[in-house]
This record gives C-alpha cells, sequence and structure tokens, in this order.
C-alpha cells in the first residue's frame, strides 16, 4: 500500500514538473515574409549598373536537431517576371533547387529568446549548388517580436562572391538571359525573414 502512495506521488510529481516546462516550438519560415534581396552590378562599356533581384517565399523549417535546409528555386525570384516568362527549355527547371543552404541552430537558444530581445549568431551556411558544396560563415540577428514569432536580419554586410555565381553553369545561363554579359565581383545580399512557430 505504501509502496503504490509512493509511485502515485511520483507519478504527480513527474507530471507536474514536465507540464511546468515551457513548451518547446516548432519554428519555420513564414514564406509571405521571407525573402533575400541580391544587388548584381552589370559591367558595361559606359560603368556599373546595379540591378536589385530577389528571392521570395523562403521557405523550411527547423528540425529537433537545429538544422534549416532552404531551398532556393528559379521560381522563387523575380527573374521570369523580368524575362516575361522563361525559355521553354528552362521551364522544367523553374522549381527544381539552384542552390540549397543549410545550416544549424540550437532550437533551444530561439525559445529562450523574450519578446521584445535580440541575439546575434554567426551561423556556417553550406551552400549545395550542383555538386559543389562550400562553407560561408553568416551573422543574422534573431529578435524576437511576439511568443510565435521572431524576425531574422543580417547583422551585417554580406556579399556573394560574383566569380563563383558566374561558375556555375545554371546560374550564368540565367544570368546572361538577363543580359548581364559580365557581373561585378562582389553581389552584396540582404536576408529579411520571419519564424513562426507551427
Amino acid at each position: 500500500m505504501a509502496a503504490t502512495r509512493a509511485l502515485s506521488l511520483l507519478a504527480s510529481v513527474v507530471l507536474v514538473a514536465l507540464t511546468a516546462l515551457p513548451a518547446q516550438a516548432a519554428w519555420q519560415l513564414d514564406p509571405a515574409r521571407s525573402a533575400i534581396e541580391a544587388t548584381l552590378v552589370e559591367i558595361t562599356p559606359s560603368g556599373p549598373v546595379p540591378h536589385q533581384h530577389r528571392v521570395r517565399e523562403l521557405s523550411g523549417n527547423i528540425g529537433d536537431d537545429g538544422t534549416l535546409r532552404l531551398p532556393l528555386r528559379l521560381s522563387q525570384t523575380d527573374i521570369p517576371d523580368r524575362l516575361g516568362g522563361l525559355p521553354v527549355w528552362l521551364q522544367g527547371m523553374a522549381d527544381l533547387p539552384l542552390a540549397t543552404l543549410v545550416t544549424r541552430l540550437p532550437p533551444e537558444r530561439l525559445n529562450s529568446l523574450a519578446v521584445g530581445d535580440s541575439l546575434t549568431e554567426t551561423l556556417n551556411f553550406r551552400v549545395d549548388a550542383e555538386g559543389v558544396a562550400q562553407q560561408e560563415p553568416l551573422a543574422l540577428r534573431f529578435t524576437r517580436e511576439s511568443q510565435s514569432r521572431i524576425r531574422i536580419a543580417t547583422a551585417e554586410r554580406v556579399a556573394v562572391d560574383g566569380r563563383k555565381l558566374m561558375a556555375n553553369p545554371t546560374l550564368r545561363t540565367v544570368i546572361l538571359l538577363l543580359g548581364y554579359e559580365q557581373i561585378g565581383d562582389e553581389v552584396p545580399v540582404t536576408l529579411d525573414a520571419t519564424l513562426i512557430d507551427r
């Protein structure tokens, strides 16, 4: 009888302890509020000409281990609109990832962020594009706007190597389709995204 009461008491204590723990959020990007902007500088005989481009509707989930996979597709860019539609031979590639960004951020760091507070983290992003993988550090600022929403923005200037973009056959084709025969060595990039608790 005493053993039964002890087990019952122990079960009650465990139940109370579990319900007292903060709920772990399951974060995902809100496509309607998540985009990357890039400035491609076209090199022309009359001088450099900057062009703004956008990758919209970013989507991805942060897994239990903190891994975020972010596929980037041609259909997410403003390029089809600028070209008045994609050529037939490129249409089949519109929804295939041109590149996938992969990074890791422990979810507990986000979950412990109080509303109104920010933290800056330098994350290592792996970029997988057509079998070529490279790593880039990226400083991001996370600001908790509400219990269920965290805003992410680049915390410092970020520039992608324009030569590496031109070395990627698919990206080079797209850049040439836009009429840019040569672009600058630096492509400044900004991220403005929102994580929501799914």
